[in-house]
């Protein structure tokens, strides 16, 4: 099953876990050992960021890295681009019409 970015992106954990591997590839248990929730968890959200597009496991040896995919965020990028023009636009002519005397 091919899991929407929008639902990986929901999880603050996963959140944490993008903003992790973002840094550098991280091999599973160096990731664990990042949050205070059991293994198990964290290869289920593991993969789910890596069924979503936003994660790809490449092994090394026995040991298996994790290495971040940006491509799946930019389809979160378009949608939000759309929020801020109007938000933007909205913003604008509210300080426009606080700035009249």
């Amino acid at each position: 099953m091919r899991r929407d970015v929008f639902q990986a992106i929901a999880d603050p954990t996963r959140r944490e876990i993008i903003g992790l591997l973002a840094q550098q590839p991280l091999h599973l248990n160096a990731v664990a050992d990042q949050f205070d929730i059991s293994r198990p968890a964290i290869s289920k959200h593991i993969k789910i960021l890596t069924q979503c597009g936003l994660v790809k496991i490449r092994k090394q040896g026995r040991e298996r890295f994790c290495e971040p995919s940006y491509d799946a965020l930019s389809e979160v990028a378009q949608w939000t681009l759309q929020y801020r023009h109007f938000w933007n636009e909205k913003l604008d002519a509210l300080d426009q019409f606080l700035s009249k005397p």
